[in-house]
């Protein structure tokens, strides 16, 4: 049984979250409890593995599976299951295991109900992904997250002058400034310290 405490749409922090787990689980591994979901705010934001949190994929936060862990998210009442990777902690409501993305709260018609009782199952990473700690060189650097698209382009429009592959990508109601392209996760972090110089503000993302 792999163990975690939960929380849930309320995203409520603690002073008492577990450390991760120094191994994988096995595959096979159950744990049973309620889910919950989330999606705006927090689309748009970085999640705690520095992925950008995309409401719209098939992803989840957990208090103690790695991230890069993918768990079958079985609902209990109705049948229905969906396939998850771990990319965020949480949650973290009492009685509560995982917060799945909207995408995947979608997958198994909890939208409304807003939590559901479900069976987790940690499985193998599906065809194409790579171990843990290999990279497909898929990063970028975000420089910023606006509400207003013309802020973006002006952030947009100084970095270019500096930095090849700047552009405004739209994330929900956000607009994300990214430079770089599919760079591997030490060049991006190496131009991330560039940027900070530049702009006081930059994070490594993935680059999808």
């Amino acid at each position: 049984m792999f163990i975690v405490m939960t929380a849930g749409c309320a995203r409520k922090t603690t002073a008492h979250l577990p450390p991760p787990p120094s191994v994988p689980p096995r595959i096979g591994a159950t744990e049973t409890g309620l889910a919950s979901w989330y999606g705006a705010p927090y689309d748009g934001r970085p999640a705690a593995s520095g992925e950008i949190y995309a409401m719209q994929e098939f992803t989840a936060a957990h208090r103690t599976l790695p991230f890069g862990a993918w768990v079958e998210v079985n609902d209990l009442d109705n049948g229905k299951r969906v396939n998850v990777r771990i990319t965020d902690r949480g949650p973290f409501v009492d009685e509560r295991i995982i917060d799945l993305s909207l995408a995947a709260a979608r997958a198994i018609d909890m939208v409304g109900p807003g939590i559901a009782r479900v069976r987790l199952t940690v499985i193998a990473a599906p065809a194409g992904e790579l171990p843990k700690g290999q990279s497909r060189e898929a990063y970028a650097v975000q420089a910023g997250a606006f509400s207003d698209r013309e802020r973006a382009e002006s952030l947009c429009g100084s970095l270019s002058e500096r930095f090849h592959d700047t552009r405004v990508v739209e994330s929900s109601v956000l607009w994300r400034v990214l430079v770089g392209r599919r760079l591997t996760l030490d060049a991006a972090n190496q131009l991330a310290v560039k940027i900070r110089r530049e702009s006081g503000e930059a994070i490594v993302v993935r680059d999808r």
